[in-house]
């Protein structure tokens, strides 16, 4: 099956990028190199194009309370123009994916799950959902461009775009015609902005930005940056870190769970998980010496005693060593040197509480 493409591929391939399979798309892994990329987010401004992401449209009365009732995270939390970082679970607890959920009103959503489980995050909200409400799939229709860093307002400001609003919360803005979403939302850690855009001015507001931005040193920033942003920062990536066969309780995001609402998906088994206690836990790791972990690596105590596995693991440029996020044994606890097995080499790494660096990602 051919992969599918952005609307902006042409924009990529004129900037020289090198492309990656993602979930069934043709997405940019790099144009520059994945260090100065994430140099450029971390010190000022980088643009992605994550238009792989998905885009369901949930509209009918009551539409928020069916949510609320599938989803885990608590959408009584959060007011009209605000977002909301959520899971999908089945019945035995385990992830079909995390997402977001722009709340516009009670009778409209709009969710941003990861590319590979949109259709199935779909099919499993058509097939609950109560007469009147509907599930619109706008995959293909809608492009998502984050612009990431510290100097992100500046950029959407040049433009004219709303900025300055709080964490997790989202405006609408025209641009050439067009209603665009712009987000105080992200994956990097940094201060920054989705904007979810129609394809039609997509090309036209990728140039924009990056005209804009050139002033505060811009870069345009693919997938592989986007990976080493996000595990500096620990946050999880659904079929490594949580999946199927890793729940919230054991990936530590009991905080994205509702626990006093009536229902949601996978509530039962998730509350006797809790309430016995995981036997694994999602956990931080850093390096103390030269040695990069990656995933499916073993973590061990000794030489002889596997206490987990590794789910994901990068060179961090920001700290010029290893991090990583491991699945081990819950009795582990943080502080502890453990060793993982680097192609034969038994590299020590401490167990540490992500984020692994400091940002100012939830500053007003």
């Amino acid at each position: 099956m051919a992969l599918k493409q952005s609307v902006l591929h042409d924009r990529h391939v004129a900037l020289g990028a090198k492309f990656s399979e993602f979930g069934g798309w043709e997405m940019p892994l790099q144009y520059a190199g994945v260090v100065p990329e994430h140099t450029a987010v971390r010190e000022a401004v980088g643009i992605f194009d994550v238009s792989h992401l998905g885009k369901l449209v949930v509209r009918g009365d009551g539409a928020r309370e069916f949510i609320n009732s599938c989803f885990t995270n608590d959408l009584g939390r959060i007011a009209p123009g605000q977002a909301q970082y959520t899971l999908c679970c089945d019945e035995s607890g385990g992830v079909v994916d995390d997402l977001i959920v722009y709340l516009k009103d009670d009778d409209h959503l709009l969710l941003v799950p990861n590319a590979s489980n949109t259709a199935e995050v779909a099919r499993r909200l058509t097939e609950k959902a109560p007469a009147g409400i509907t599930v619109t799939d706008h995959h293909e229709t809608h492009a998502v461009l984050a612009v990431q860093g510290t100097k992100s307002d500046e950029v959407l400001a040049a433009l004219g775009f709303p900025t300055g609003h709080d964490y997790m919360a989202f405006a609408e803005a025209p641009y050439e015609g067009e209603d665009v979403v712009v987000c105080r939302t992200g994956y990097t850690g940094e201060r920054g902005y989705e904007l979810i855009a129609p394809n039609a001015v997509a090309p036209a507001l990728w140039d924009a930005l990056l005209a804009a931005g050139a002033a505060y040193g811009i870069q345009p920033c693919g997938l592989g940056a986007r990976d080493t942003l996000r595990t500096e920062m620990g946050y999880p990536l659904h079929g490594q870190d949580i999946s199927l066969d890793i729940t919230p309780v054991q990936a530590r995001l009991g905080w994205a769970v509702g626990w006093k609402k009536d229902a949601f998906w996978g509530k039962a088994a998730l509350e006797a998980e809790k309430e016995a206690g995981p036997k694994v836990l999602l956990r931080g790791l850093v390096a103390t010496g030269r040695g990069i972990a990656r995933p499916h690596m073993s973590v061990l105590m000794t030489r002889d005693l596997p206490v987990g596995e590794v789910t994901s693991g990068t060179f961090s440029p920001t700290l010029k060593k290893g991090v990583a996020l491991a699945l081990i044994n819950a009795q582990i606890e943080e502080g502890a040197e453990v060793t993982v097995d680097v192609r034969g080499r038994a590299e020590i790494f401490v167990v540490t509480k992500p984020p692994f660096v400091q940002t100012g990602v939830r500053e007003s």
